[in-house]
This record gives structure tokens, C-alpha cells and sequence, in this order.
């Protein structure tokens, strides 16, 4: 089994496509031994939001780690964003630029087709289909693609990242008065920055999926880590950050929820 999926009862998909931590034995030698801690996963996500039962979300989330495969970048493995730094489809560096993996030992264009179709295919195909589901059921879905990163890596981005990036693709995944929800919701909460479609504007995830016109609209939000746990060594979980920001999360998803209905109200 490469992914979990909970199938909720409001049309609300949240997908967490980095948080997996699991590496295929047979490919643990092949990387560095710093790449064992896997130190650019999008950590406890699911942790932070454990109010998406309560909500009836459908929940999508990986077994495997992002440094197997990024499930947020397309098939052909394109740039997402044209003269920055990015990660590939089956990353060879880590966030700060360093090699990945022993020299040599990277993967060959045989093995990033395999990754694809064993761990990527599958999660889009569970997506895909999800969204499918729900619209068939109200007409309508909302999806929130859930993501978090240290607030400062220089060989992606310059300086320090606002605390909430909210991305629609600039306003190509998602209607305006969604994008206008989540902002306010965001802009609430006291001391945390926020940004629509700043560095971080949605990934293959948001960009793809994302259709309007068709009765699908998408959300990402990449938040800075600090928010609420350790963004170094051993990234361990901070509960009291993580309770002064969880309900600021509820709040943008609860609001993008009800700007959908409105729309098809």
C-alpha cells in the first residue's frame, strides 16, 4: 500500500503529498547518510490537523517519502517554477542544495519510470478519482492541498517566508472568493504574516486539479514549520504553537468551504 485514503462526507479533499517518511529498503544505500532523516519532509501535518474527521474531510496522504518521489511535481518532471531553484520529480538534492545521493548512484531514467508508475500514478489515480466521488455527490468539490517548510532555505527562496503562503495558481485553481476567504481567515490570526501567490503560488497539485470553470476549485497552503514545531534536528512537534495555530487553519479551510457553497448555493 502506497497511500491512505479517507473518504469523507463534504465535498472537501485535504491531500498531504510530502508528509510520508517511509524509504523502499532497497534504495536506502543508495542515498546519503544524512538523507536517512529525511529532513525536508513536510512533518505532523496529520498531527496539526487532527480536526479533519470533525469537519467530514476526505483525507489523502503518502506512505513514502518525497525524497522517492515528489507527488506534487508533474510526470514530464517540468520546472513549476521557471528560473528559481526546484525539486524534480524524483529529487537529487536536498532543500539546501547538497547531492542527495552517492555519487553514482542516482537514479537512471529506468528507475524514475518505475518510481512513477509505482508510487506516483497511484496517488493521482486515488485523487483524481476522490474529487470525481464528490463532485458526483454535491455537485461541486474544494481541494486543499496541505504543505509545510522551513521559513528559511536560502537555495529556494531569498530571505524569510511569510508565515501562511496561500497559492491559487495566481487565481487560475480557484474562484476569487475562495482565494478572498482563506485570506481574511489567515489575516486573523494575531503575529503570523500571510501571502496570496507569493514564492509559493500551488504546485502541479493546485495548478492541475484546479478547474473553476468545471466546478473544481484548489487551495494550497504552504506554512512555515516555526508555526508550530522545530525547524531543525530533531523537528520535534511544539503542541502549544501547534494550538494557537491549529484553529487558524480551521478557520481558512472552514471559510473556503463555505465560499464553495455559496458559489453553488
Amino acid at each position: 500500500m502506497t497511500l491512505t485514503l479517507h473518504a469523507g462526507t463534504v465535498p472537501l479533499l485535504v491531500s498531504m503529498p510530502h508528509i510520508g517518511t517511509d524509504l523502499p529498503e532497497a534504495l536506502r544505500d543508495a542515498y546519503v547518510p544524512r538523507a536517512l532523516g529525511l529532513e525536508d519532509t513536510d512533518w505532523h501535518l496529520a498531527q496539526l490537523y487532527d480536526f479533519l474527521p470533525e469537519l467530514g474531510a476526505s483525507v489523502l496522504m503518502p506512505r513514502y517519502s518525497r525524497y522517492v518521489i515528489d507527488l506534487n511535481r508533474p510526470a514530464d518532471d517540468a520546472p513549476m517554477y521557471p528560473g528559481a531553484a526546484n525539486t524534480e520529480l524524483c529529487p537529487t538534492h536536498f532543500f539546501t542544495g547538497e547531492a542527495l545521493y552517492q555519487p553514482g548512484c542516482e537514479p537512471t531514467p529506468q528507475e524514475r519510470a518505475w518510481r512513477r508508475e509505482t508510487y506516483w500514478k497511484p496517488y493521482h489515480a486515488a485523487l483524481a478519482a476522490e474529487l470525481q466521488r464528490i463532485q458526483a455527490v454535491h455537485g461541486y468539490a474544494l481541494l486543499w492541498d496541505a504543505h509545510s517548510i522551513r521559513s528559511q532555505i536560502p537555495w529556494l527562496f531569498d530571505g524569510r517566508l511569510p508565515g501562511l503562503n496561500i497559492g491559487t495558481a495566481d487565481g487560475a485553481s480557484a474562484d476569487p472568493t475562495i482565494a478572498a476567504a482563506v485570506v481574511s481567515a489567515g489575516a486573523a490570526a494575531a503575529g503570523v504574516s500571510h501571502v496570496l501567490n507569493g514564492r509559493f503560488k500551488g504546485g502541479y497539485i493546485t495548478r492541475h486539479y484546479g478547474r473553476p470553470e468545471h466546478g473544481v476549485h484548489a487551495v494550497q497552503l504552504e506554512m512555515c514549520q516555526h508555526l508550530y514545531m522545530r525547524e531543525a534536528l530533531p523537528f520535534d512537534y511544539d503542541e502549544q504553537k501547534a494550538r494557537a495555530i491549529r484553529p487558524v487553519i480551521r478557520a481558512m479551510l472552514s471559510q473556503a468551504l463555505s465560499a464553495c457553497r455559496s458559489l453553488y448555493a
